[in-house]
């Protein structure tokens, strides 16, 4: 009869505290909501935080892109900077061609891939896909040796994303271009200032 009692005790107090806690469960959620909301909308606000932007199509392109999925993390094996630019050196010179990954001609995704590889890090032999991995970094001024650097309207494609290099310092990055092959060139270049839309940060 008492533990009876003592139960009903506890299923009174439960239903007692149940609305409390169903509102500290709703008041938690609608924070949650409310931080994931701000940091989508900080990605997905283009016109303030990416760099040359110049139409509501490539707004469009920019979100559809990110929908897709970035900020990916890549195992890069702890491979070193110095490392990383030294191998893609070695490269200079070589002649461009669409779909290359070899010393004997390769395109800008071609020469990310192979130099990754290199340190047997999987990176996609795609501009694109390649721009999905690594901390987004917004701003040239923050670039670091070994950050990737992203470009877009360099040649006709339903991609974004349409070019790709590896920044080596002093506002200078290295890639494969049509006209030069794997050559060196800087971020402030009047043909690809305009073209710069972000970096991305995958070395530690």
């Amino acid at each position: 009869m008492i533990r009876n009692r003592y139960n009903a005790n506890i299923l009174q107090e439960r239903r007692m505290f149940r609305p409390y806690l169903n509102r500290k469960i709703l008041i938690l959620l609608v924070i949650m909501c409310q931080f994931f909301a701000t940091d989508c909308a900080r990605k997905l606000s283009p016109a303030r935080s990416f760099e040359n932007i110049d139409s509501k199509a490539e707004k469009k392109k920019l979100e559809h892109f990110i929908s897709g999925g970035v900020e990916k993390s890549l195992n890069t094996n702890n491979v070193n900077t110095d490392e990383l630019i030294k191998a893609a050196r070695q490269y200079l010179g070589v002649p461009h061609c669409m779909g290359g990954t070899t010393s004997k001609c390769m395109d800008c995704s071609g020469l990310l891939f192979a130099v990754f590889r290199k340190f047997n890090i999987s990176l996609p032999h795609n501009s694109e896909e390649q721009a999905r991995y690594g901390t987004i970094i917004m701003r040239r001024e923050d670039l670091k040796k070994g950050d990737l650097v992203f470009f877009i309207r360099t040649y006709q494609t339903s991609n974004f994303i349409t070019h790709a290099g590896i920044c080596i310092g002093n506002n200078e990055f290295i890639h494969a271009s049509t006209s030069n092959g794997v050559t060196i060139t800087s971020l402030y270049d009047p043909w690809w200032n305009g073209k710069f839309i972000f970096g991305t940060k995958v070395l530690k």
